[in-house]
């Protein structure tokens, strides 16, 4: 019984529609002694890549905004901790293989040969962000993250999966949420 629990509950996180594909941390970093923070400014290196609707990155935002807060920090004008941004976006296409039941019925004299094949079955978007958390003061990179999820173009399904996405990520962080 406890093994099938687990098989169901391994089953289900692994059709998770969001995954943190990693964490870093630098060590012996006191994350409790910043209290505040501040977003670098997204479109310095390329600011046409976030011009226009549907990039996501205000509802990005705002996720790690309520997640810093959540752990007790506040957003200022001259912060302690700099959270710097990266999104990039895949076209993705789904497959599946054809089985010898997919094979054609066939009688005849010539030579045939059936073999197995992956057909497409969809297209969609996967969305991987990459959030960094920068000691302002020494301009070093003491937290990294990344979490990968599919993307929607429905806008409140899209919010939904930021939401989720972010909240997964920071679960790996080293600050738990203040109760």
């Amino acid at each position: 019984m406890k093994t099938l629990l687990l098989a169901l509950l391994l089953g289900l996180t692994a059709c998770a529609s969001e995954q943190v594909q990693r964490t870093e941390q630098k060590p012996n970093v006191d994350f409790r002694a910043y209290k505040t923070y501040n977003f670098m400014d997204v479109t310095a290196r390329n600011g046409a890549a976030f011009q226009g609707l549907g990039t996501g990155i205000e509802t990005l935002k705002q996720a790690i905004s309520h997640e810093m807060q959540r752990r007790g920090y506040q957003q200022s004008d001259s912060p302690d901790l700099l959270v710097n941004i990266g999104v990039v976006t895949q076209d993705k296409v789904q497959t599946r293989e054809t089985t010898l039941r997919d094979a054609p019925l066939y009688i005849g004299q010539r030579n045939y040969h059936w073999q197995s094949q992956d057909v497409v079955v969809g297209h969609y978007e996967e969305g991987t962000a990459t959030v960094e958390v920068v000691d302002a003061a020494h301009q070093e990179l003491i937290w990294q993250g990344a979490v990968k999820s599919i993307l929607t173009p429905n806008a409140a399904k899209l919010t939904k999966r930021i939401d989720d996405a972010v909240a997964a990520l920071f679960e790996k962080y080293p600050v738990p949420p203040v109760r």
